[in-house]
């Protein structure tokens, strides 16, 4: 495969597509208000931090996407709310006038058909050779272990730094993050929230929520936490923090 890697703001056309792939996020993983502080926004303000590819095969039809956004760094320490805490303060940034002076990582999403194809280490690479570009000196990113689903009752401060024989993650796409030269800074533990009633969860994920406390979820990182006499259930996902060094 040829691989066409550039930002969304060299090829506009391929902005109608963007959210088109068929991808394997889950329904309820979609539900997370501040995500629209930056998607509706994507092929607009975000189009020079949106990377797209194709192939020679297919042009024009999207492969791969990897979003960043720029965002107010706060201190010395990465937020605790990881991916709600960066597209907010990039938000913000924006709003108030600040310039950012960081960026992070929101996702990558390769099509269905193509997974396990090393488009995400491609696509990694990319997001780093362009924030390089774009003159910062650090790419981080609240990364999802794809593996945590798993053992959604692991602490996800033992299951980040849990290691292979070879001293590399165990986790398959902590180590893509680490083998790019990534490095695990600390565990955000309220990286997403997700919240609501008994009747949309039930429609996010085909499960009956008919009773009240830890729901195993699939494809969510820790439980959901449902309370039956309350009409609500909440979902608070950990991710881990990745720093990648760009100079």
């Amino acid at each position: 495969m040829a691989l066409k890697i550039t930002t969304l703001a060299e090829r506009p056309e391929l902005g109608s597509s963007l959210f088109d792939m068929d991808h394997t996020w889950h329904e309820f993983m979609l539900q997370d208000p501040i995500a629209d502080l930056f998607y509706p926004f994507a092929t607009t303000t975000h189009a020079e931090h949106v990377l797209v590819a194709d192939d020679d095969a297919e042009p024009g039809r999207l492969v791969a996407r990897a979003c960043m956004t720029p965002y107010v760094v706060g201190g010395p320490e990465l937020p605790d709310d990881g991916w709600d805490g960066v597209i907010r303060s990039g938000w913000l940034g924006r709003a108030r006038g600040t310039r950012p002076d960081g960026v992070s990582a929101l996702e990558i999403t390769v099509r269905r058909d193509l997974l396990g194809t090393g488009l995400s280490s491609q696509m990694l690479a990319a997001m780093r050779e362009h924030a390089a570009r774009l003159g910062y000196s650090e790419l981080v990113a609240p990364v999802r272990p794809n593996g945590k689903h798993l053992e959604p009752h692991t602490p996800m401060t033992e299951y980040a730094y849990r290691t292979r024989p070879d001293g590399l993650p165990h986790d398959a796409w902590l180590r893509v993050h680490v083998r790019a030269g990534g490095k695990i800074v600390k565990v955000a533990p309220r990286s997403m929230v997700v919240t609501g009633t008994l009747e949309e969860w039930r429609r996010w994920t085909g499960l009956p929520f008919d009773r009240s406390g830890a729901i195993e979820v699939p494809g969510a990182l820790s439980p959901v936490h449902c309370d039956l006499a309350h009409d609500h259930a909440v979902y608070v996902e950990p991710n881990v923090w990745v720093s990648h060094p760009l100079v």
